[in-house]
């Protein structure tokens, strides 16, 4: 891991480490099966979390030294299957669960690692209730609510890219109603050569070995956005980090040009307008301070599936039940033209995902509503040997480029098990460089050609 990924990667941890120091006992963030959560006092639980957090960032940073994704991941998982405590497992499923969206395994993370959503004081009243809002597909609905609007702020849940599609997909009709700049918090203000060569690579950002990810930033920079780093390259923590983040988006953007529109993609409440945050308030508050441009807030991690029932918010199960089940993201708008949020003053506007649908043993919202097409592979391309991770590049791209999709190939445990069926691969129409990797780094290759049809 190169030097300048290590204080961001840090920053990530620590937040985390923090949260769930305040929670205490009663965390509620859980990793999935659940782990019991000790009877000790709460600061016999804070050195308990330290403890794991130490570990787990020893675990990481070996893990991250190793040639090659699979490699890394198999270090990572063999640690988590190692060690059993509640500190470490609460701690550590939060690390592994970012690696398991790296190679394709979403359902696993969003199992892994989860935060519950339990209704609270500051919750709207649920619009399935009120005749006055009606729903919309999110993409239509936030694409109109956005016109106009010199600022627009989604968030993610960084372990779900599900909550990055809506953002992925809006992209080309909010740069055809003329926003022209997009900022990622992900980004490292150090890949210089980012817009020139047109594709992310692992020195480009922490999220962006996620391909959905990547494809995010890919998408923004062929449809011609300019594209912005914004988080603080120091040691910032807390109101401090909030204030840099909004100081930089304001001056990297705004001070040059006034008239600019912007796209944010940050994470959790980040874009929370109003209320506490952390030690202080949010970016998006001391953005709106700083630059006198009050942002439309999209959230995007509240209202999604879990995979405990018990973790949902109500809302969010009243919606999909077996009668009303929605297909793709929507949100609920008034008759007077306002929309629905969760938690008003603090968010413009809420978002539902459907429960995910599964083909063999991926989730189909992967197909960005018929963007991308499920391409399956065939396991011999694995050269039995596994497990086999295969990843499809864009052929115009470099050998460095983030992948447009990865999966892992296991074979049983027994002597003569069949590999799994999870093999499908989503990609956009085009040519692709295919190459497959086992845990020793030896590689396959092959080109493919994904059909419109």
């Amino acid at each position: 891991m190169s030097i300048h990924r290590q204080p961001l990667r840090r920053r990530i941890a620590i937040r985390c480490t923090l949260l769930l120091a305040a929670l205490g006992a009663t965390a509620t963030t859980l990793a999935a099966p659940e782990v019991a959560v000790p009877k000790v006092t709460p600061a016999q639980w804070k050195l308990m979390q330290k403890q794991a957090f130490e570990k787990s960032e020893t675990i990481f940073t070996k893990a991250q030294k190793l040639p090659g994704m699979l490699a890394q991941y198999r270090v990572m998982l063999n640690a988590y299957d190692a060690d059993p405590t509640a500190p470490f497992r609460i701690i550590f499923s939060q690390y592994l669960s970012w690696y398991q969206t790296y190679v394709g395994d979403y359902v696993g993370a969003r199992r892994l690692y989860s935060i519950r959503q339990l209704p609270e004081k500051n919750d709207a009243p649920s619009p399935l209730i009120d005749a006055n809002f009606e729903q919309r597909p999110a993409l239509d609905a936030i694409a109109e609510l956005a016109h106009g609007r010199q600022a627009v702020f989604f968030n993610e849940a960084h372990n779900v890219p599900l909550t990055r599609s809506v953002t992925l997909e809006l992209l080309e009709r909010l740069r055809k109603d003329g926003f022209n700049y997009f900022a990622a918090e992900t980004l490292y203000d150090t890949d210089k050569g980012l817009a020139r060569r047109g594709y992310p690579t692992s020195e480009s950002g922490f999220y962006v070995e996620e391909p959905i990810y990547a494809e995010m930033i890919r998408t923004a920079l062929k449809l011609g956005f300019t594209v912005v780093a914004y988080d603080s390259s120091g040691n910032a923590e807390g109101d401090a980090r909030e204030r840099e983040q909004a100081k930089a988006l304001y001056e990297q953007v705004f001070k040059r040009d006034p008239k600019a529109r912007l796209v944010v993609n940050a994470g959790y409440a980040h874009i929370q307008k109003d209320g506490k945050y952390l030690d202080g308030k949010a970016m998006a508050y001391y953005f709106h301070k700083a630059s006198g441009i009050e942002p439309m807030s999209i959230e995007q991690t509240m209202l999604i599936e879990h995979d405990v029932v018990a973790h949902d918010h109500p809302y969010y199960r009243a919606l999909f039940n077996p009668e009303n089940r929605p297909q793709s993201p929507v949100v609920y708008v008034g008759k007077n033209g306002k929309p629905w949020t969760l938690k008003p003053g603090w968010y413009d506007v809420s978002v539902f995902f459907p429960p995910d649908k599964l083909r063999r043993g991926r989730p189909t919202w992967l197909d960005l509503d018929g963007l991308r097409k499920p391409y399956q592979l065939s396991a011999d391309l694995c050269a039995k040997r596994f497990p086999c991770l295969i990843e499809a590049r864009y052929e115009a791209e470099g050998d460095d480029a983030i992948p447009a999709d990865r999966i892992l190939l296991q074979a049983g445990v027994r002597p003569g098990d069949k590999p799994s069926d999870f093999n499908l691969l989503y990609l956009r129409p085009g040519r692709y460089k295919l190459s497959a990797r086992d845990t020793d780094n030896r590689t396959q290759t092959n080109t493919i050609t994904v059909s419109g049809s």
